[in-house]
């Protein structure tokens, strides 16, 4: 009797957290996880109010076979920024898909900053994504997704595999915001303007919960100055940004701008770059 390697090795990892307020300080209350999935002990660089955690991967990289599930609930009022403390690899598949999928409930008055570093897909990888968010009325979701596809520094390309990421974001039953994504790895898609364009690195960032005026989605295209291809799109209670282009930092340093902004417009906060990402 055989098997395949990579399904004996797959990790199918979890990890479950619940925030909630107590007396005006956001607290981790509910820690599970399950390897390679784990959480580093919350820290508060901006105050009490807001809980900062780190995910860590311990694994270093994600295999064809894989499953990952990631669960967040935010009760009333808490208040967290969820990052990952490194970018995430997706190796070269053996015809295996990995799969990541992430639940996040926010309660009234709560707001989550959803914001985990760059994907990095191997040629040959094999991935999907599935994100749903659940909001209540008066709640507040702002993240982000930036996909580089291939090791384009050193000349790979995404040239075999498969992307998708579908993402549902729902209030008490009326979809919000629902976005499907699906990219084949070959030649033509990869230079295609309807696919890549010859460009691989794409990024997703979006804010739901507030309505946005026209003066804000102004100076968020303001905001951009890059070499890249970006775009904004106005959506019923929040709006939505695009990229395509070559560079992390540029995708990234405009996002970063961006969620800057909204914190001082919609949460009233101020600069607090997660030191995670600073090393």
């Amino acid at each position: 009797m055989t098997c395949n390697s990579q399904t004996a090795e797959s990790w199918h990892g979890k990890l479950n957290l619940v925030y909630a307020d107590r007396q005006n300080t956001t607290q981790l209350i509910y820690n599970h996880h399950q390897a390679p999935l784990k959480v580093q002990r919350p820290f508060y660089p901006e105050g009490a109010k807001v809980c900062h955690s780190v995910i860590l991967h311990t694994a270093g990289g994600v295999v064809g076979g894989d499953r990952l599930s990631l669960n967040f609930h935010l009760q009333p009022d808490a208040q967290a920024l969820i990052t990952t403390a490194a970018a995430s690899k997706i190796y070269r598949s053996n015809s295996l898909q990995a799969r990541q999928t992430i639940e996040i409930q926010v309660d009234a008055g709560a707001c989550l900053e959803w914001l985990p570093q760059e994907t990095i897909l191997f040629n040959g990888a094999i991935y999907r994504q599935d994100l749903r968010v659940e909001l209540a009325t008066g709640a507040n979701y702002l993240g982000w997704e930036i996909t580089r596809f291939g090791r384009s520094a050193r000349g790979e390309k995404f040239l075999q595999g498969e992307w998708r990421s579908h993402t549902e974001i729902w209030q008490q039953g009326v979809p919000l915001w629902i976005d499907r994504q699906w990219l084949l790895g070959n030649e033509e898609i990869f230079h295609s303007p309807h696919g890549l364009f010859g460009k691989p690195i794409v990024g997703s960032l979006v804010w739901v919960g507030n309505p946005v005026s026209v003066e804000i989605v102004e100076k968020t295209r303001n905001l951009w100055n890059g070499e890249g291809e970006a775009g904004v799109s106005q959506l019923q209670n929040g709006f939505l940004c695009r990229y395509r282009g070559y560079s992390t930092s540029e995708v990234r340093n405009w996002f970063t701008a961006v969620w800057q902004m909204l914190r001082v417009n919609f949460l009233s906060r101020g600069n607090c770059i997660p030191r995670v990402w600073q090393v």
